[in-house]
């Protein structure tokens, strides 16, 4: 602002200190301001010539002039909105898991009860079938008569009214536990992942069973039968106690049925991303090398055959449990399984076993039976 812009008005005499009586020049409207002054008395009067009211300093402060407004500004970006995977996700704390996991136990209890109370009224029955196979492998060994023997008086009412029930229950109730066991799961999966409830309760139980009935028409059979025969080949007699007998016989059935339960947990695992298909086929040797020591444990005889017959079973459990994990991983990837090259391969498979049992049958004189091993000279 020049000096020529500014223009001092006198004070009056003894009316105290002077009043800023400087006039602003608004060059950009070339209009004068409001400005104070003092007449005769010492009253502070305004200016006649401008007849403008007096501003705050800052309004009298120069605006530039501006282009017009354009559009507003986007908002700014809100916060990341949680993954839709959360979706459903229940959040519990760690007594609240406690509580779930009491009333889940509750649950599976009362229903292993109910099914216990209905295998009562069928004890004497269900154990008739039980001990089929030790008069079969008695009358094999020679024994006369085929039966169990009994050394206590209440042997025979624990074991067949009270721990043969418990056992059938189990098997009975196992849709409902393990329905339990997914409940209890379920929470702290995704919602895109509890789809598989019914499939995983399914297959289960039926895997269970199963293994169940796997261990009571074969591997059970064939190794009372293998350890009786060595008995009674060395100038012995088999007596055979009825506790004894159904300690084994839990022992086999109760373990492969769980033991047929591979491949479900390994669909489980590769479920909650602890496994992938990769590294489970690159650690593939150890897996065969656990199952034949686990196959050693649950085999009731020490030879081969036997241990053969449960572990092999398990290592193409292990496997089928890889390819469930496989197809999980395609699902997720969004691509396709090749089933037309899994059914050639099937195919192929099929054929080279036909082909070596029509050789064996007219070749080399062998004939199919119904016992194992099926196929005899």
């Amino acid at each position: 602002m020049s000096s020529e812009d500014k223009k001092q008005a006198p004070a009056p005499e003894g009316s105290g200190p002077p009043a800023d009586t400087t006039v602003y020049h608004d060059q950009a409207t070339d209009a004068t301001s409001a400005y104070t002054y003092y007449d005769d008395y010492g009253y502070e009067q305004s200016s006649p010539e401008t007849a403008v009211e007096t501003a705050a300093p800052e309004a009298t402060a120069v605006v530039p002039h501006s282009t017009p407004a354009g559009p507003p500004p986007p908002p700014p970006p809100s916060e990341p909105q949680e993954d839709e995977e959360d979706d459903g996700m229940l959040r519990m704390s760690f007594l609240e898991h406690l509580e779930e996991l009491r009333a889940r136990i509750l649950s599976a209890l009362i229903g292993m009860g109910v099914a216990f109370v209905a295998c009562i009224g069928f004890s004497e029955r269900i154990w008739s079938a039980i001990q089929g196979p030790a008069t079969e492998a008695l009358k094999a060994a020679g024994v006369v008569p085929p039966k169990l023997a009994v050394t206590t008086p209440t042997e025979a009412f624990s074991i067949i009214w009270v721990k043969v029930p418990v056992l059938v229950s189990l098997f009975l109730a196992s849709p409902w536990i393990l329905y339990q066991v997914w409940s209890f799961v379920s929470p702290g999966l995704y919602k895109h992942e509890r789809k598989w409830a019914a499939p995983f309760v399914i297959s289960s139980a039926s895997l269970f069973v199963i293994g169940g009935a796997f261990a009571y028409f074969v591997a059970f059979p064939l190794g009372l039968g293998f350890l009786l025969g060595i008995a009674t080949g060395n100038d012995l007699t088999a007596v055979v106690t009825i506790t004894e007998y159904f300690d084994l016989f839990f022992n086999v059935t109760l373990g492969l049925g769980i033991v047929f339960e591979l491949p479900i947990l390994i669909f489980f695992l590769s479920l909650l991303r602890i496994v992938t298909p990769a590294f489970l086929m690159r650690n593939s040797r150890y897996a065969i090398l656990i199952i034949v020591i686990v196959a050693a444990v649950l085999t009731p005889t020490p030879d081969v055959i036997n241990l053969m017959l449960i572990s092999v079973p398990m290592m193409v459990l292990y496997f089928a449990g890889v390819l469930a994990s496989y197809l999980l991983f395609l699902s997720r990837e969004n691509k396709k399984f090749p089933w037309m090259l899994i059914l050639l391969g099937l195919i192929g498979v099929l054929a080279v076993t036909a082909s070596f049992v029509f050789a064996a049958v007219r070749v080399y004189g062998f004939r199919l039976v119904d016992q194992w091993p099926y196929l005899v000279k």
